[in-house]
């Protein structure tokens, strides 16, 4: 059992070692329900499966409201079933946020908004500061940041424009990871 903290709520992952697959699509259906809450059809909600959910992949959601493309994902566990698990688990908290008041629309969308062409930006942000594919420690993302952004300083002789790709990458990461 692990306790992750995400988007400020701490949710208690108990890995999945049976029935992954089948538990993937359970999953799959709850984020799918979840959403259906906010008057969605499934035909505006997108949640990809692994074939091998016990394997270590991100998992993620995407979905259009109020003509806004939305997206979340998570993969700081060791298997895609239990980043699923979590994924389903922030959406149901949000989701019971905003139905209970306690966060505006306004509030949701921003939370979630996203470019459609996210994906690449994390990959570009992570080769813009020199970081492997799978880094999701927002401490090593921090650290190579500071020792970029030190490196390429306009005050310290750097490069303007090298020093803005590394402060838009280090904020594409920070907020996939928060």
């Amino acid at each position: 059992m692990t306790v992750v903290r995400v988007k400020g709520y701490e949710i208690t992952v108990i890995p999945v070692r049976d029935s992954s697959t089948r538990r993937s699509v359970q999953f799959k259906n709850k984020i799918i329900n979840a959403l259906k809450i906010l008057k969605l059809t499934e035909d505006d909600i997108e949640v990809p499966l692994e074939p091998v959910a016990i394997k270590k992949a991100k998992a993620s959601v995407s979905w259009y409201f109020r003509g806004h493309y939305l997206h979340y994902n998570y993969k700081a566990c060791h298997t895609f079933i239990d980043n699923l698990f979590v994924v389903l688990r922030v959406i149901e908290l949000e989701i019971h946020s905003l139905t209970n008041k306690q966060k505006t629309v306004e509030e949701f969308i921003r939370e979630f908004s996203e470019d459609e062409d996210v994906e690449k930006q994390r990959k570009e942000a992570r080769e813009t500061l020199g970081l492997e594919h799978d880094v999701v420690d927002l401490k090593i993302i921090d650290n190579v940041y500071k020792e970029l952004a030190k490196k390429h300083h306009p005050d310290k002789g750097g490069d303007d424009s090298e020093f803005k790709a590394i402060n838009k990458a280090h904020k594409i990461l920070k907020r996939e990871l928060q």
